[in-house]
């Protein structure tokens, strides 16, 4: 299976891309990425799919999606907003969902909110978005606050060269082997007049004025009706409250692959999560 057609989507005067493998008229499987990648974190996956139409889509503000206006924060319920919008240019009236950690908080809010319109989701490392306890959201949307006009101005500072920028991506936060930063780094760096930048909106990496509670988000994992595969890294993250949140969504099968927070990116866990995907078609 190829994985290397471009797609585009207006959504409300912006552009979302995507990146597509399978045939048009085969079943539609949407690709959510995690926080500062793009549509590539799924280029393990999307070539091991079957009979599938799989689109990854760049979400706004990383790859090659417009960024959203300089006023507007980047809250993850708007992503929401965004993917039902390219669902509905597809005229997809059932969804299937990848996710991963950030974009797996995404469509578990989607499915919340949507549960009628939610056939299934695959999450890997991530259920549910990051919180604010009630009684700090005062003081932290302060900080938050303070610090976006600290950071307004800021400039980056660029990368030599984009050998660098991958050596960058390999030692991250989240370390990743060399193919798949460079995968990362063909959609998420730029060549500028002075070295090699992160396409990602800068913003991003600003702290959240305002997020949900701990009971806030449980409300949505409660109303998913979904059928839920959640993959977790042998050596992935420590998933805040897993239990307690797993424990609220009706219809989940947990599975525990070799790995870390990006097993996804990995040709052993990358078959196995797409054995999930495509076993899940061949039941229907």
């Amino acid at each position: 299976m190829s994985y290397s057609e471009e797609l585009r989507f207006e959504v409300n005067g912006h552009v979302i891309a995507a990146m597509a493998s399978g045939k048009p008229d085969d079943p539609v499987v949407l690709g959510l990425h995690g926080w500062l990648d793009n549509a590539a974190t799924y280029n393990q996956i999307g070539p091991l799919l079957k009979g599938v139409r799989f689109i990854a889509l760049d979400l706004m503000g990383h790859g090659f999606s417009d960024h959203r206006p300089a006023s507007m924060p980047y809250y993850i319920w708007d992503n929401v907003a965004d993917v039902i919008a390219v669902a509905d240019e597809l005229k997809l009236e059932k969804l299937r969902i990848v996710g991963h950690s950030m974009g797996a908080s995404i469509a578990s809010l989607l499915a919340g909110s949507f549960p009628d319109r939610v056939e299934k989701l695959w999450l890997i490392e991530g259920v549910a978005p990051l919180v604010y306890e009630a009684d700090r959201l005062p003081e932290l949307m302060a900080e938050a606050l303070n610090k976006r006009g600290k950071m307004r101005n800021k400039r980056l500072k660029p990368y030599p060269s984009l050998e660098e920028a991958v050596q960058a991506r390999i030692n991250g936060r989240f370390p990743v082997s060399e193919q798949a930063s460079r995968w990362l780094v063909s959609r998420g760096a730029v060549h500028g007049e002075d070295g090699v930048y992160w396409r990602n909106d800068p913003s991003l990496v600003l702290p959240s004025i305002l997020r949900m509670t701990e009971d806030q988000v449980q409300a949505f994992l409660r109303r998913i009706s979904a059928e839920v595969d959640l993959v977790l890294g042998e050596e992935g993250l420590e998933l805040d409250r897993m239990d307690e949140r797993a424990a609220c969504i009706a219809q989940m099968v947990i599975h525990r692959f070799p790995g870390n927070h990006h097993l996804h990116l990995e040709p052993e866990a990358a078959k196995l999560i797409a054995d999930l995907v495509n076993g899940w078609f061949e039941e229907k």
